[in-house]
């Protein structure tokens, strides 16, 4: 069927547009470090000790191991296909179009509404920042209406302009996306690495007493608690990391370049998010998270008297979430432009700019519609729909590699992904275990998310597809 035609891996490095390659490895490295460490620690630990309770560092553990297994099979498929799309174009290498949109809408959804949703923390944290020097912005400015109970407010101002300025940045080169990058994450590891080296010495041992009071899964309070719901809580915390395999065409030698940054920047994180969740729980008691919901390291450096921190972590925290919205929308702009460069989106989205070299137009689109999402949704109950969207990308990138290995095992392969088919079948049972902790109102969101994307691509991508138009031109010259 025509809805299943697959890309050919040489076709696809053949025609790739020439964007600038300039990123290396510890420049891959920065991007996933940027994407992962923000919204993880400085929002998601309160929830998820709320839910796991001392145990949060072994639920942070487990969508680590998810992400590990899956980053193994993207690599694998960055070092064979090193074009632009990530997920979406290895998709369509492995099991064709319709599944490869399918992979592409829930890859908009992960980005756009991933970024919409951690400019609305961004904001929190810089709204308190500025409290800290006597500034303060309108209260009807800051928050989405109905945000907040007893608060009157209409839109998130801060959210909105944070969203832009990033825009504008990945806007005018990849260059311009590095530097900046890179600035805020050697910062924001700094705040971080400080946190610590102020905070371990006020652990204490009772603390992590019980170390899982909810066991494994369980509810409590009319609600999924224990190790697999808070897996899935802070799972968001790693969304993201894929998105720097979207830089392959402005990637040196990125078979390589590739899977040692999205390997790296993964350990790095992950061993940071570890040493961080212990500390928080070892200081104060998981309880006490309930206080400081949306702000749960003020929770640490109150019980430990160290208040002069707040306002350096605040900046961390800052620092940190804009590294998270630059990241996911740098993804999001390579994720259109592939789609439009097969023609599943229209050619507005895929115009490189000649002096910037970037898919300028689609980049403004997305950010411009993620920017208003940002000020005027109240984004609560999106983080899980973005999670969702994500672990089916990771389960069918996984697939993907067992049935590369066995229809193509002759490809070219910079990097193998070891034990397999073992390492993608553990990272489907990984994502589909994190797909069974999030409630049900989450799939029913997410169903519709893909029956629209299935209106569009049957009215429009089907038709305007480059491979339907070369196979009809075909055709036509047979006849």
């Amino acid at each position: 069927m025509s809805i299943f035609r697959k890309k050919d891996i040489a076709s696809l490095t053949k025609n790739a547009t020439p964007l600038k390659r300039t990123l290396r490895t510890w420049d891959i490295t920065f991007l996933g470090i940027g994407a992962i460490i923000g919204t993880g620690i400085f929002v998601l630990t309160g929830e998820g000790a709320l839910t796991a309770g001392p145990a949060l560092s072994l639920s942070f553990l487990i969508a680590a191991i998810c992400c590990g297994f899956t980053g193994l099979c993207y690599a694998e498929f960055a070092s064979m296909a090193p074009v632009a799309g990530s997920a979406y174009t290895y998709s369509y290498i492995a099991f064709g179009e319709i599944v490869a949109f399918i992979i592409g809408w829930d890859l908009i959804l992960e980005y756009a509404l991933g970024a919409a949703t951690v400019s609305v923390g961004w904001s929190g944290y810089f709204v308190n920042l500025l409290s800290n020097f006597g500034l303060h912005i309108p209260t009807a400015l800051t928050s989405a209406a109905g945000t907040t109970a007893g608060v009157n407010s209409f839109f998130n101002l801060p959210a909105f302009l944070i969203v832009l300025l990033i825009t504008w940045i990945i806007s005018i080169g990849i260059n311009s996306t590095k530097r900046v990058n890179d600035t805020m994450v050697v910062i924001k590891l700094a705040v971080i690495v400080l946190f610590i080296a102020c905070t371990i010495w006020f652990i204490k041992a009772g603390n992590w007493h019980p170390y899982a009071p909810y066991g494994w899964y369980s509810f409590h309070g009319g609600r999924a608690a224990g190790i697999i719901p808070a897996a899935s809580i802070v799972f968001f915390s790693f969304i993201g990391f894929d998105s720097v395999s979207s830089s392959a065409e402005e990637t040196v030698n990125p078979s390589k370049t590739l899977p040692r940054g999205i390997l790296l920047s993964l350990f790095i994180s992950t061993v940071l998010y570890i040493i961080m969740t212990l500390i928080m729980t070892g200081v104060v008691h998981y309880t006490t998270f309930a206080r400081y919901i949306n702000a749960p390291i003020l929770a640490v450096l109150a019980r430990t008297g160290q208040t002069w921190l707040s306002i350096i972590v605040s900046i961390g925290a800052i620092l940190g979430m804009t590294t998270v919205i630059l990241v996911q929308l740098y993804g999001q702009s390579r994720i259109t432009y592939s789609m439009s460069r097969d023609g599943l989106f229209p050619k507005f989205f895929g115009d490189v700019n000649p002096k910037y070299q970037t898919p300028f137009k689609g980049t403004w689109f997305f950010g411009i519609i993620t920017a208003l999402a940002g000020g005027f949704i109240n984004l609560n109950i999106l983080a899980e729909l973005v999670n969702i969207g994500t672990l089916t990308a990771f389960i069918l990138v996984s697939a993907g590699i067992i049935w590369m290995r066995h229809s193509n095992p002759d490809q070219h392969r910079g990097f193998r992904a070891p034990g397999v088919p073992f390492t993608p079948i553990i990272a489907i049972i990984f994502c589909v275990t994190l797909i069974a902790g999030l409630n049900w109102e989450t799939w029913l969101r997410f169903v519709a998310w893909f029956i629209i994307g299935m209106v569009i691509y049957f009215a429009y991508s089907k038709r305007h597809s480059k491979m339907n138009i070369q196979s009809a031109s075909a055709s036509t010259k047979k006849s």
